[in-house]
């Protein structure tokens, strides 16, 4: 039987959110000895022309209206943003869409928002009570506009019964391929990854966070601490030295990394200590203890409990997954 998975068309989506699943949908046909099953089709509010956040014109295949009556298998909600003066950025929800995808999702078999598509799913009233993502410039608007839905800014993707949340907009592509292994299996899944050069299909509970993507802090003090800790990875780094060198007390640091990076000091050094890690993982074939004392760890136990907290895998299972070359 067919599987109908409708991608959701409106002006000034996001042009990747509409592109990347269709895409792995497409090769997994490369990967299978028969017919996938899946009808994919872009429908909107009407025929004509949708511009793209990016400008690139899509046309749709069908309208909401047509779909009335028809069993759909997958609901795929893409999103769309805008900012302001000070690149600040909001999601935007047309009523008129989230309309759509509420009728749609009634008799869907599952419904997948893609990056911010999950304010659509949540104006929709799919989100109440579940647990949820979106990316992590509008988690907090997501929080506040809708106290009922559980918000994790942290993870790439989550399943809450048949409702997926995505976090970025490359992080389509794993929620898709998350689709996929929900239908056919990891193995055909892994095999559309490496089509994709994804190197291993992430785990949902992978960070969509490094401290790269951290916001930089307003306070230039907090700013020369922090390049100072990517510095002197190696060094104890307490919460005391770090005061102390910037100035303050312990209690007025604390204060200032949670109102500026939202974390403690304690927690912000760990995952800059889990960044290096990271990247060793990926690119060398160091030893686990030599990783460990070369980002400041000191154990493999100590490595593992941080990877455990921040990205909820071990240091062999990262290596193992994105492992460059």
């Amino acid at each position: 039987m067919d599987r109908l998975v409708v991608i959701v068309l409106f002006d000034r989506v996001d042009l990747l959110d509409v592109t990347g699943p269709p895409e792995v949908f497409s090769l997994l046909r490369r990967e299978m000895d028969e017919p996938t099953g899946y009808q994919v089709v872009l429908a909107a509010a009407s025929m004509a022309p949708v511009t793209t956040s990016a400008g690139v014109r899509v046309l749709p295949d069908t309208t909401f209206a047509e779909l009335a009556g028809r069993r759909v298998d997958t609901v795929v909600v893409p999103g769309a943003v805008e900012t302001d003066g000070e690149r600040r950025v909001r999601a935007v929800v047309d009523p008129g869409v989230v309309d759509a995808v509420g009728e749609l999702a009634k008799d869907a078999r599952r419904v997948a928002s893609v990056c911010v598509g999950a304010h659509i799913l949540a104006a929709a009233g799919l989100l109440d009570g579940k647990r949820a993502t979106t990316h992590w410039s509008t988690a907090r608007q997501l929080a506040d506009e809708h106290p009922d839905v559980l918000v994790d800014a942290d993870p790439i993707y989550i399943r809450d019964e048949n409702v997926w949340t995505g976090a970025g907009l490359t992080a389509c592509l794993d929620l898709t391929l998350a689709l996929v292994a929900d239908d056919f299996g990891d193995e055909l899944a892994l095999r559309v990854a490496r089509q994709l050069v994804m190197y291993l299909k992430r785990p949902s509970g992978q960070s969509q966070f490094s401290v790269s993507l951290e916001p930089v802090s307003t306070t230039r003090r907090i700013e020369e601490l922090r390049h100072y800790i990517a510095r002197n990875i190696t060094d104890s780094l307490t919460v005391g030295e770090l005061a102390e060198r910037a100035h303050v007390s312990e209690r007025q640091l604390t204060r200032v990394f949670r109102a500026e990076l939202g974390m403690t000091p304690a927690a912000y050094v760990e995952s800059a200590r889990v960044e290096v890690a990271r990247h060793r993982l990926e690119t060398s074939d160091d030893a686990l203890p030599r990783i460990a004392a070369a980002c400041g760890f000191n154990t493999v136990d100590t490595l593992a409990r941080a990877f455990r907290r921040t990205l909820d895998t071990t240091p062999a299972e990262y290596r193992n997954r994105f492992r460059i070359g």
